[in-house]
């Protein structure tokens, strides 16, 4: 039965709320009066956020509004639309169901559709904040798999509590308001206010890489090296988060001395001296920003280490073609990345 109509997962959240923004620690991650779409899948985490935006909003004066992504990936996807929809009338919250034009094969497949579909109905309804039932365990999940997969402090920051939904749509946030929670919180708060939830099957599939993360590899940690691994690496990505923020911003002012995308020519231009008198990590995040933008592939860390290493090489020395033809050679005191004509595709 439920315990009434507070907890201290409420005053949690409620607490956090206040104050969780990297980019400005005082601001509200939703402020009172914010329009936010609430992203929910009928699983136990997004019936908890749900639920306590709910019980929240009068004090914080909110509109709340939420939408389902049907993926069509299973063969009980109607049925779930059902169980969503019954749950937010019950709760007096309207819902926008919005179905998969065909079935999606991939977990970046469907994470691309979704926040796509977020960033449409955000736009249409003028939302401000999209809210995510992302938890501590997703974000020390999400480390592991970012780590094993050789991300840099970028991707160990995992699941920041707030970002821009996209470069078009800057003016959009994606908060994630449970971020402090784990996993078994969630379901406690679910099993406390009975709360209904719908058991999606594919969370057992062990094809999908994440899910053998949670269900192999973060028990594994558990029992043989630390209980609470879920926590100690959430809070590590919770510092990371702050490092970066930090990095991010003199590397962009340094990104802005040195960068200079030409106009004469079909390329770009890296001035070396303000490099080689700065730290090496803001060089590499400097030449990073700069291949993501000239790389016709994911930037590895030896596309990164070639174009540092010309930073003191002496004059007139060059690398071997990036993947897209580009080049990079030094002139004097800069980085000239330039695609010869061979390497340009034929129409």
């Amino acid at each position: 039965m439920a315990q009434g109509a507070w907890s201290d997962i409420h005053a949690t959240v409620h607490r956090q709320l206040k104050g969780r923004s990297p980019s400005q620690p005082s601001a509200a991650l939703i402020p009172p009066g914010a329009v936010c779409l609430v992203a929910i899948s009928g699983g136990q985490d997004s019936v908890c956020l749900l639920k306590l935006l709910v019980d929240l909003q009068p004090k914080w004066h909110w509109r709340l509004q939420a939408i389902h992504c049907d993926h069509r990936w299973r063969s009980d996807s109607a049925d779930n639309v059902a169980f969503v929809v019954n749950l937010c009338h019950s709760w007096s919250i309207p819902i926008q169901v919005v179905t998969a034009p065909e079935p999606l094969h991939t977990e970046a497949e469907a994470r691309q559709w979704r926040y796509q579909v977020f960033e449409t109905a955000a736009i249409a309804d003028q939302v401000t904040h999209v809210a995510t039932g992302h938890t501590a365990s997703d974000r020390a999940e999400t480390m592991l798999y970012n780590l094993l997969r050789g991300s840099g402090s970028q991707g160990l920051q995992a699941l920041a509590p707030q970002r821009s939904l996209s470069d078009q749509s800057p003016h959009i946030q994606v908060v994630r308001p449970i971020l402090s929670l784990t996993r078994q919180q969630t379901i406690t708060f679910c099993h406390q206010f009975d709360l209904p939830i719908w058991a999606d099957t594919t969370n057992q599939n062990l094809s999908y890489t994440r899910n053998r993360i949670r269900l192999e590899l973060m028990p594994y940690l558990q029992q043989h090296f630390n209980p609470q691994v879920e926590t100690t690496l959430a809070q590590t990505a919770e510092l990371l988060t702050a490092e970066v923020a930090l990095l991010d911003q003199l590397a962009q002012t340094l990104y802005d001395q040195t960068v200079h995308a030409a106009t004469d020519f079909p390329g770009w231009r890296i001035q070396r001296s303000p490099l080689q008198a700065a730290p090496l990590a803001l060089q590499r995040r400097v030449v990073r920003q700069v291949l993501q933008q000239v790389v016709a592939s994911e930037v590895s860390f030896n596309h990164g280490e070639k174009l540092v290493s010309l930073i003191y090489a002496p004059n007139r020395s060059q690398t071997d073609p990036f993947p897209g033809g580009w080049l990079a050679r030094v002139d004097t005191d800069w980085i000239v990345l330039i695609r010869p004509p061979t390497a340009n595709p034929g129409p």
